[in-house]
């Protein structure tokens, strides 16, 4: 199975190139998990036709702070994804969200805008980076993948 990750779209409206991306990158993905700061709400309309799972994040208007958590536990394939934002400083985030989604397999967030994909004790962090990218950090726009099979894997992709 596979799973298409993004976050940090930073949008009012979903524009061309995000319905390409679920037409491309995401075409075969069953799921699509968003970890925060979509703006607003109607940017989910881009994935219609995909199970979409989406959490708040810090820069979200009122018309998603009301209808999304700010962090989702999701049971696929025998493996729990915890989904959340994140807040703060770069250093030290993953240990912030850790506390918060214990037992986790892997946990998906968003908000340093860069990339990551690694292991701590046995636990997947993934951050696909942001759709909108970063000139603060020059970091390019990414989303990821990840892949679930006799294991959890994720692939970060720059778009």
């Amino acid at each position: 199975m596979k799973i298409g990750v993004i976050s940090d779209t930073h949008m009012h409206q979903p524009d061309e190139p995000l319905f390409n991306l679920v037409k491309t990158v995401f075409a075969d993905v069953e799921m699509i998990l968003h970890a925060g700061d979509l703006t607003r709400i109607a940017v989910l309309e881009a994935f219609s036709g995909k199970e979409v799972v989406a959490v708040c994040g810090n820069m979200d208007q009122s018309d998603v702070a009301t209808r999304l958590q700010d962090r989702e536990m999701i049971h696929v394939s025998g493996y729990r994804i915890g989904l959340i934002h994140g807040w703060g400083g770069s250093a030290g985030i993953e240990d912030r969200i850790r506390k918060l989604i214990p037992n986790a397999h892997a946990i998906v967030y968003g908000h340093t805008h860069r990339p990551s994909n690694h292991e701590v004790d046995g636990t997947l962090m993934f951050n696909p980076g942001a759709y909108s990218g970063s000139f603060l950090f020059g970091v390019k726009r990414s989303v990821g993948i990840l892949t679930i099979g006799e294991t959890i894997s994720g692939e970060i992709v720059h778009i």
